[in-house]
């Protein structure tokens, strides 16, 4: 124990670690440890130079009734862990240590909150304090949990919770039997609470979002250039967030440029997407699950320009998370932990706070810029540095978007907008009720120009995304014309279609 504790009193004091020489400075100390319990957590070693030499002192029994008394005026009650360590005959250092990131955060000392910046501790200013107490109320009466009175079960969408369910038990993360009807389905998802339904199923799954839930919407914009003075493409849409994270993945689909090239040794074109999709999906997925839904204006809004894709999100970071913190090693806090395990059991993400990470390797891997987190106005801006309103060439040898000719002896590779006026030529040849040959030589044509989502294709074609999948898309992978983009995981949300080279 010697051994390390004489390591990290060698480290001298930070944002985590304070040094006093003995139960003398107990008050300042007791200060320092209420700061960081409304930060990250941290330790007061009591007996110990500033320079880190362990001199001890003498606990005695008035020693710890000090202490004890002292921890009694923090508010709320502080869980204060004191540790005793022998460091020379007779004397000892007091080693305080206190978590962080609490629901009970802030705690005052004598009615005064402290903060920790860097190795200082400070009084906190009275707005931060108040924000706090908002959190704090938050934390255990949250939007998300609140019951959805007006909201009955005829309205939340049983498909949808079907989808999901089976999506949870591909991924293994729902396990043992769940039942068949509604209210069993929505009780083992957790967003139903002693019969009555809880705002989070709406967010998950409702089905009329006006005029009680504005706020389950997503605005998705292509701007002309590097402003938001003209626009290329607009789309404003409410519904169930899984679905709005279909519709930001397609909008993205129909605005990202798609380069390629063939490789030596290989029959397939193979494609290198402007972003990573995974860490797209990634970023996306966080704006849904981590926003505030308790402004009622809010939504999750994709602009993409010229020089760089931002997401928006209602609401600032959570306590405890700021934007540098989030491409390093973090802490997972969750604004909506209702809402967070239904995309978990989903399989959309983990709940290790290695998101964000994730994204920021991806992006590194693939030659990009890390994205950069920022809070502005009350919302949380995700900015990615990519040059969508040009070529990939450089790199792959193939034509930019929206261009024709030839490039590279690869014969003429279709640019986006060739790709959608394509699409709409075969739809609008296959006829509002075409033959079920005509159906799969359409599915063919469409799939061979870009991945479909089960859901974009048949409202394409004009069928029912259930029955398409069933009677169609199943049996044309299982005959080797389509692939899945997400093959391990059939019921995977974002599934989506192509062609095979046999197809």
């Amino acid at each position: 124990m010697i051994p390390d504790l004489a390591r990290l009193a060698a480290r001298g004091e930070s944002v985590t670690l304070e040094l006093k020489r003995s139960t003398g400075e107990l008050r300042e100390a007791m200060h320092t440890l209420c700061a960081f319990a409304n930060g990250q957590g941290g330790q007061v070693l009591l007996g110990v130079k500033p320079g880190g030499e362990l001199i001890g002192q003498q606990v005695s029994e008035q020693t710890l009734h000090d202490i004890a008394t002292a921890r009694e005026r923090f508010e709320p009650p502080l869980d204060l862990h004191i540790q005793s360590v022998e460091v020379a005959s007779g004397r000892s250092v007091l080693v305080l240590t206190v978590g962080g990131i609490s629901d009970s955060v802030p705690y005052t000392f004598d009615g005064r909150a402290y903060e920790r910046v860097g190795n200082t501790t400070r009084k906190m200013a009275q707005e931060r304090y108040e924000l706090l107490l908002l959190e704090r109320a938050h934390s255990r009466r949250r939007w998300e949990n609140q019951e959805a009175d007006e909201v009955p079960l005829q309205e939340l969408d049983r498909q949808e919770v079907m989808r999901i369910v089976e999506a949870a038990r591909s991924a293994g993360r729902l396990v043992g039997p769940v039942g068949r009807g509604l209210p069993e389905l929505l009780d083992r998802l957790g967003v139903r609470h002693k019969g009555r339904i809880l705002r989070a199923a709406v967010v998950l799954f409702g089905k009329t979002f006006l005029p009680h839930h504005p706020q389950c919407e997503l605005r998705m914009a292509r701007f002309r250039g590097t402003d938001k003075t003209e626009f290329l493409d607009q789309r404003n849409v409410r519904g169930p967030a899984f679905r709005l994270l279909e519709e930001a993945e397609l909008f993205c689909q129909r605005h990202f440029p798609l380069a390629g090239r063939i490789e030596s040794g290989r029959l397939q074109r193979v494609d290198r997407p402007l972003i990573p999709p995974d860490a797209m999906r990634e970023l996306l997925v966080n704006a849904f699950i981590h926003r505030d839904y308790s402004i009622a204006g809010g939504a999750v809004s994709l602009a993409i320009f010229d020089d760089r894709v931002e997401i928006w999100s209602a609401g600032r970071y959570p306590i405890g998370i700021t934007p540098e913190s989030l491409t390093r090693p973090h802490l997972s806090v969750q604004r909506n932990p209702i809402i967070a395990e239904v995309f978990y059991r989903a399989g959309l993400i983990e709940k290790w706070g290695r998101g964000t990470n994730r994204v920021a390797e991806m992006c590194r891997a693939a030659g990009l810029s890390a994205p950069e987190f920022a809070e502005v106005t009350g919302a949380v801006v995700v900015t990615l540095r990519v040059n969508v309103g040009q070529t990939l060439a450089a790199d792959w040898g193939v034509l930019a978007p929206d261009r024709g000719g030839v490039a590279d002896g690869l014969g003429g590779v279709p640019g986006r907008q060739e790709i959608d006026a394509k699409a709409r030529e075969i739809i609008e040849e296959l006829g509002p009720r075409p033959r079920k040959a005509a159906l799969r030589e359409a599915i063919m044509a469409l799939t061979s120009l870009r991945p479909w989502h089960p859901t974009e294709l048949a409202k394409a074609l004009h069928f029912s995304p259930d029955k398409l999948t069933e009677r169609h898309l199943k049996a044309m992978v299982e005959e080797g014309l389509l692939e899945r983009t997400h093959p391990d995981n059939p019921a995977h949300p974002a599934q989506a279609y192509r062609t095979t080279r046999r197809g």
